[in-house]
C-alpha cells in the first residue's frame, strides 16, 4: 500500500525566509492563502472585489519591503499581520473617500499587531482549534459550515448543491453539523 504524506504547510517563518530569498513560490502562496479573508472583509465594508485587490496588493508590498529591509520581526501569525494591515488600508480609504468614520465589520475579529503577545497567541490557538475541529468533522459537513459562514451562501444554494429537497432540510442539516463542531471544538 502506498501512502502519500502531505508536506505540511510552510510556516511563517519559512515564509518570512522565502521573501526574504525572492522565491516567487512564496508570495504566490501567501497571496493565494490570505486573500479570502481580506476579501471578505473588504466585501463586508462597503468595497467591491477591486478594492480588495487593491489593499491585498498593496499590504504585500508593505510585508515585502520590511521584511527586505532586514529588521522585520513577526510579533503574531503572518495571517493576523497581513490582516491588521489590510483592515488599515481599507479604514484609510474609507476616509479618503469621505464616508463616514465607521468601524470595520471584522470577518475573524483579528487583534491588532500592537495587542499584547499573548493575547495573540490565544487567538491563534483558537483559530488552530477550529481549524482542527473543521477538518475532523468530515463531509458534507464541513462544506456546508464553510459554504454559510465563510463563503455568505443562501441555505438555497446550498440547499441545490447537496440536492436537499428544500431550504429548511438544509438549515436543519446545517444546524446538526454545527452541533457537531460544537462539540469537536469544545472537546478537551
Amino acid at each position: 500500500m502506498n501512502l502519500k504524506i502531505k508536506n505540511p504547510a510552510p510556516t511563517d517563518s519559512e515564509d518570512i525566509m522565502g521573501i526574504l530569498n525572492n522565491s516567487p513560490d512564496t508570495l504566490r502562496r501567501i497571496y493565494k492563502t490570505h486573500f479570502p479573508m481580506v476579501l471578505q472583509m473588504v466585501l463586508n465594508n462597503n468595497g467591491s472585489e477591486a478594492d480588495a485587490k487593491d489593499v491585498y496588493q498593496e499590504s504585500i508590498i508593505i510585508l515585502y519591503n520590511k521584511v527586505k529591509a532586514g529588521d522585520f520581526e513577526l510579533t503574531s501569525k503572518l495571517k493576523t499581520y497581513i490582516y491588521s494591515v489590510c483592515r488599515r488600508i481599507w479604514l484609510k480609504k474609507l476616509n479618503q473617500l469621505n464616508k463616514k468614520e465607521c468601524e470595520l465589520k471584522d470577518v475573524h475579529d483579528f487583534l491588532p499587531v500592537e495587542n499584547d503577545l499573548e493575547q495573540h497567541e490565544m487567538r491563534d490557538l483558537q483559530f488552530s482549534k477550529m481549524e482542527e475541529s473543521l477538518l475532523m468533522l468530515g463531509e458534507p459537513c464541513r462544506t456546508i459550515i464553510q459554504d454559510f459562514y465563510i463563503r455568505n451562501r443562501s441555505m438555497q444554494e446550498i440547499c441545490e448543491k447537496f440536492g436537499y429537497t428544500n431550504a429548511e432540510n438544509a438549515k436543519t442539516q446545517k444546524y446538526k453539523c454545527l452541533q457537531r463542531l460544537k462539540k469537536l471544538f469544545f472537546q478537551p
